[in-house]
């Protein structure tokens, strides 16, 4: 048998961020980090919470809502896909953590420009989780 842990590459409803009390208290006392096109704004949070995502596209930049679920569709893809090496950190360290992203382009993106930057960001959080822990 193989003893390899399984990881699950999925975004459910739990892993979603939709509390509008933990958005106010999110864009509150949030910190942010941005790497062009996306800026993500996260918050520590008690373990029991685990990690929780929140996406947003401006309706300035882009007025069809169907532009926007596009783009939302692309943060939410590139997002789940990278998101276990920080699940895994945090749940080594005991955190929670409340993000949320939000697309700042103008332009439509390809899944291959927003891929590389989420891991980027991704990334620059877990070592600032990391900072903050210690």
């Amino acid at each position: 048998m193989n003893n390899k842990k399984h990881i699950r590459f999925s975004l459910n409803k739990t892993e979603r961020l939709k509390s509008r009390k933990a958005i106010n208290l999110l864009f509150e006392k949030g910190k942010s980090l941005s790497q062009y096109p996306i800026k993500v704004i996260w918050l520590p949070q008690a373990p029991e919470k685990g990690l929780q995502a929140g996406f947003t596209v401006s309706s300035r930049h882009f007025k069809k809502a169907t532009h926007r679920n596009r783009v939302k569709r692309l943060l939410r893809e590139t997002y789940r896909l990278q998101k276990n090496e920080l699940k895994l950190a945090l749940q080594q360290e005991g955190n929670g953590l409340f993000l949320f992203f939000i697309y700042q382009g103008v332009d439509m993106p390809g899944f291959a420009v927003l891929y590389p930057v989420m891991g980027q960001l991704l990334n620059r959080l877990q070592k600032k989780m990391h900072e903050n822990h210690q």
